[in-house]
């Protein structure tokens, strides 16, 4: 934990618990989690945080892992999404319990899909529910979400993760109705609306998720737990996309992966349940964080 004591970044230099320049700083490696958010100034900042609470500026390149933590103690408005993504990938039924739950085969293939940049939304802003294009069947998806740092193509799976610059907590917010009834037999009309791709609150490095495939999932609505699993039961995993996406296809630096969601969606109860105005939905990965977002609906004229 950081010292309560006042104690600056410079003085934890001197006391040799951060190394600078070609190990990047190993405390940050080895504990910190990465935020970007809005400071007091209303100016959006990079820093670093063991608790979610006390946050250090960043300065430098975090794409090019150089970077290092200064003395200045930010005083935070708001959490942004961690990153601004330049391409979302998604990744639909890679979780074995999630494919039987929708009465679906295992894919033999990763089934890809796209949203736009767009639909990205902050910690604690609000997930808003389509009323010009009517949706009455918005879904909930807990996802790890994994951020591309290095330019790669025709990647093999043992060097894929190589290519990772960080991971994050992704909620792929998805309208049952034009998913599957109203898109064109295309799934982008249902997963594309603005807000539909909550983020954050942190990225990690690789050095703090060491096995991507071995982390708890949870999905909260209203305090309730609806979803309730682990990365390991992905059909495809994390390198395996990488490699697949990375095919005779270049992806550059700030693409985001999803990666899929496990069984407990909203559609597949029974009942089927989905969100309302007024809903609080928490998305939880182990080793990342919470990422909370309250429901309202669309404000047309």
């Amino acid at each position: 934990m950081w010292p309560r004591s006042g104690k600056a970044a410079s003085d934890w230099l001197k006391s040799g618990i951060l190394l600078a320049e070609a190990n990047f700083f190993i405390y940050i490696r080895i504990r910190m989690k990465i935020y970007r958010l809005l400071d007091i100034r209303h100016q959006t900042r990079m820093a670093a945080s063991d608790d979610g609470k006390t946050f250090y500026a960043l300065s430098g390149d975090l794409s090019c892992r150089e970077y290092k933590i200064t003395n200045e103690r930010i005083d935070v408005m708001s959490l942004l999404a961690p990153i601004e993504p330049k391409t979302i990938y998604g990744i639909g039924l890679n979780y074995r319990k999630h494919a039987e739950e929708s009465g679906a085969k295992i894919p033999e293939r990763p089934i890809v899909f796209m949203k736009s940049p767009a639909t990205v939304q902050h910690p604690e802003g609000p997930i808003v529910l389509p009323r010009h294009l009517r949706s009455d069947e918005v879904d909930f998806e807990c996802e790890l979400a994994v951020v591309i740092g290095y330019e790669c193509k025709n990647v093999s799976q043992s060097d894929a993760l190589n290519y990772v610059l960080g991971y994050t907590v992704a909620n792929d917010v998805s309208a049952r109705d034009w998913q599957k009834q109203w898109g064109g037999s295309q799934w982008c009309r249902g997963k594309t609306f603005d807000t539909f791709c909550p983020l954050g609150p942190a990225l990690v490095t690789p050095t703090v998720v060491k096995d991507p495939n071995n982390l708890a999932l949870t999905t909260r609505v209203n305090g309730v737990t609806m979803q309730q699993s682990n990365t390991r039961d992905m059909i495809f995993s994390v390198a395996e996309l990488i490699e697949f996406l990375s095919g005779s296809t270049t992806l550059e630096p700030g693409t985001l992966i999803l990666t899929g969601t496990p069984e407990g969606v909203g559609m597949g109860r029974k009942p089927p349940v989905y969100l309302k105005a007024g809903d609080v939905v928490e998305v939880e990965v182990e080793g990342i964080g919470i990422l909370r977002n309250p429901v309202i609906e669309e404000e047309i004229s």
